[in-house]
């Protein structure tokens, strides 16, 4: 997850890009800290998906066989 202090400068940057503009380095600095919180961001939700199991109506396990094989590959 990333940090408390990387969230308030993305959004420190952002209010920044509205109303003044950016400098070259600022805007460096916006787009790996946007990078970095993508990565953050696809790297929790894909553990998140590893410990879902989708269950039909009439109880049957449906959990798709390409999440099925994620979880196999946790637990080996």
């Amino acid at each position: 997850m990333i940090s408390k202090e990387k969230l308030n400068r993305i959004n420190e940057l952002s209010k920044k890009s509205k109303s003044e503009g950016l400098t070259q380095e600022e805007k460096l600095e916006q787009q790996q800290l946007r990078q970095e919180y993508l990565e953050s961001f696809r790297r929790d939700f894909q553990n998140t998906l590893k410990n879902v199991t989708v269950i039909d109506p009439k109880g049957n396990d449906v959990t798709p066989e390409k999440l099925k094989k994620l979880k196999n590959k946790r637990l080996h």
